[in-house]
């Protein structure tokens, strides 16, 4: 690392004004976006680049979009080169060429002063649709990209500050919400435009020279952190394997295979062995493996690690092409999400044998996506609800699980029942915690949650991707696994389980429930403290069958823990 005359004070300063800057960043995209997607589930991003195309600092955001950058980054540049001018904003989502799945739009506005690139101001926004066969453009059972909706190149959507009114007239004429989806875009505008002017005032406090001193100073801090991080951790060789219900054609379990290995400083992570690429549309791009990747590296770091692209110089990721982490055209890949969060699941695994107090056993396997699109009874108007329900964390090596939080890597949240409901044709009949759904170990997982809806339209077309149905969340250290996920479906009063991955025509009064995977748990159930067992069936959390079952402690009528009959039945267990 290259030594430079470096103020402590003043890297704090500038370490603190680039988070500044991105957080602010990405309260404009709250404040100005249209969808409730965006607005209400937070499903966005924020980073600010330096001319290279360096991550300098990312938001609060989702944390799987922004690790992909830099490959996305790349994209732009080669298409581009010096053919960017101020007043440039360049768009793709094209997952062939930079992008990650086709919702999720890039936008990157190049930062220049006096003609000189300085840096990017960058937003990745999930729109609420981009076309294709079914509303949402998100469906697990396409079988090629060219189902999936209208595919974006790296191209300039404002040209030296002239909007490129051909393509936006594309867009509007490929989308189903054409209004949502340009007043999204143009939220994405003014947030490149906020990021540009707090990047340009940054720069122009220090000097361009002083300022890129400072800014390569703190990749190397970032990279300096890690590498400490890593040197800490014992050397040697840690597999793990996870795996995908399957991808909604083929019942078959979806291996994901991860191959740590820690020598010295630096990290390799290779998933060597893991599922060729499957018909179905859960196909991850490498990028975004690489970003689950990182994020789930990153959860096993200290906070003070910034978050920047000196991070990732101590990693070495690598995939087989054709793979389900590295898929070759036409492969489909809009549900990657589920593979993202599986690849993070498999990664923390393999860290758990290296270093198990400093990662959580698994959570509800991420985010499941519910979607309604259909037709307004009276005015035909299209509408589109793509619900995002985030749960439960698995439990630590010193507490229990979180529920009712988003996964790590998204930073994401419910939307409210009075947004949803006043926006859509739908009614939520229940909404809360899902008993007994934990997974048992001296610190339990958390909780995953139930949502239960009522289609109040005349149809739709329902979309449901879902997993940890047959595999569900791993425990560690002798946690036990979490609850698997459920969904069921009523017409008429009957009946029916759905598998973990649908696409389906519903109509009035059709009522969907998903049951949400709980979190695994982290050690020995016998060793959980009595009166937390009994303070949790109290709270209606777990039942006294399950905290008999799970934990050996007997509940009394008062509530209250048995003494006697506890320990009885914990000597018991211990016998087996």
């Amino acid at each position: 690392m290259t030594r430079r005359n470096i103020d402590p004070v003043t890297l704090a300063v500038v370490n603190s004004a680039l988070e500044t800057i991105v957080d602010e960043m990405a309260y404009t995209v709250m404040r100005t976006s249209r969808s409730p997607l965006v607005r209400d589930v937070l499903d966005y991003s924020c980073t600010l680049c330096d001319a290279k195309g360096r991550i300098l600092a990312q938001a609060k955001t989702v944390a799987l979009h922004l690790g992909a950058v830099p490959e996305a980054i790349i994209a732009v540049q080669e298409e581009f080169g010096d053919d960017m001018a101020p007043g440039d904003i360049i768009v793709l989502n094209d997952p062939y060429q930079g992008g990650m799945h086709l919702p999720d739009i890039f936008m990157f506005k190049p930062i220049f002063i006096e003609g000189v690139l300085q840096g990017y101001a960058i937003v990745i926004t999930h729109h609420c649709d981009v076309g294709g066969r079914v509303p949402g453009s998100n469906a697990a059972d396409s079988t090629e990209i060219f189902q999936e909706g209208l595919r974006i190149p790296p191209i300039k959507l404002h040209d030296a500050g002239e909007p490129n009114k051909t393509l936006l007239s594309l867009i509007r004429k490929n989308v189903r919400l054409p209004g949502m989806v340009i007043g999204d875009l143009e939220s994405q505008i003014a947030t490149c435009n906020i990021g540009e002017r707090d990047f340009v005032a940054l720069i122009s406090r220090y000097g361009a020279d002083q300022l890129s001193d400072y800014l390569d100073e703190l990749l190397d801090y970032g990279e300096k952190l890690t590498r400490d991080a890593i040197s800490s951790w014992p050397d040697g060789t840690y597999t793990f394997t996870d795996h995908i219900d399957g991808d909604g054609f083929d019942d078959r379990a979806i291996p994901i295979v991860c191959t740590l290995k820690v020598d010295g400083d630096h990290l390799t992570v290779d998933f060597e062995g893991t599922s060729h690429q499957v018909r179905g549309a859960i196909n991850s791009t490498f990028s975004f493996c690489k970003s689950s990747t990182y994020s789930a590296v990153r959860c096993a770091l200290e906070q003070r690690v910034p978050n920047n692209s000196g991070v990732y110089r101590c990693m070495t990721i690598t995939a087989p092409k054709g793979s389900i982490l590295n898929p070759e055209m036409p492969a489909p890949v809009a549900a990657r999400a589920l593979t993202g969060y599986r690849v993070q699941d498999t990664v923390m695994g393999a860290l758990a044998q290296a270093v198990p107090d400093k990662v959580r056993a698994a959570g509800e396997g991420g985010n499941t996506v519910i979607c309604f699109g259909g037709y307004d009874r009276e005015t035909r108007e299209p509408f589109i609800l793509v619900d995002m329900i985030n749960g439960a964390w698995g439990a630590r090596h010193d507490a229990d699980g979180i529920e009712g939080v988003t996964n790590p890597a998204q930073n994401m949240s419910n939307m409210p029942v009075e947004t949803l409901e006043a926006k859509y044709p739908v009614r939520l009949e229940h909404y809360g915690y899902r008993t007994d759904s934990c997974g048992a170990g001296e610190y339990r997982g958390g909780l995953g949650l139930t949502r239960q809806y009522r289609l109040l339209a005349r149809e739709a077309t329902l979309q449901l991707r879902s997993d940890r149905y047959d595999h569900p969340p791993y425990g560690l250290c002798g946690g036990g696994p979490g609850a698997p996920s459920r969904n069921v479906f009523w017409r008429e009063g009957a009946r029916e389980d759905l598998p973990s991955k649908v696409t389906r025509f519903v109509q009035t009064d059709d009522v969907l429930r998903h049951d949400q995977a709980g979190g695994g748990g982290f050690g020995d159930p016998l060793k959980r403290d009595v009166a937390q067992v009994a303070s949790d069936v109290r709270d209606e959390k777990i039942t006294p069958a399950f905290a008999a079952e799970n934990f050996g402690v007997v509940i009394a009528d008062d509530g209250g823990a048995d003494p006697e009959a506890t320990d009885k039945l914990r000597k018991q267990m211990s016998a087996r």
